[in-house]
């Protein structure tokens, strides 16, 4: 089983790690040479609508995760995530926000972890 992580994409990972961006947006200002993700899975992060209403106002962010859970219930993309992980030991979900406790990737890791017991 994977050993899964979240991390901030301007922030390198540790040699060896597979990086998975889990934001539906390109991070502004960054190249795709410096983000060094191997792996860009726009459709497991939150929908526009979704993404837009939750503002990333921690206040929101237990509504934001009932929302974004349902959401993802059933979704393809999320298959592809659990397919990713499943073939990496390590595994960084990176995203560009600047709140590192309230975002998508905290929510997906913790999917992650729930649907592997």
């Amino acid at each position: 089983m994977a050993t899964v992580n979240v991390r901030r994409v301007y922030d390198s990972s540790p040699g060896g790690t597979y990086r998975i961006l889990v934001d539906r947006v390109w991070p502004r200002g960054l190249s795709k040479d410096h983000a060094a993700v191997d792996l860009w899975l726009k459709d497991v992060g939150p929908s526009t609508e979704l993404r837009k209403w939750f503002a990333h106002d921690p206040e929101r962010f237990d509504e934001f995760v009932r929302r974004y859970r349902d959401e993802l219930e059933g979704s393809p993309a999320l298959g592809e995530l659990k397919d990713a992980v499943a073939g990496h030991s390590r595994v960084d979900l990176v995203y560009s926000a600047r709140d590192e406790e309230h975002n998508q990737a905290v929510v997906l890791r913790d999917v992650l972890g729930r649907s592997a017991r």
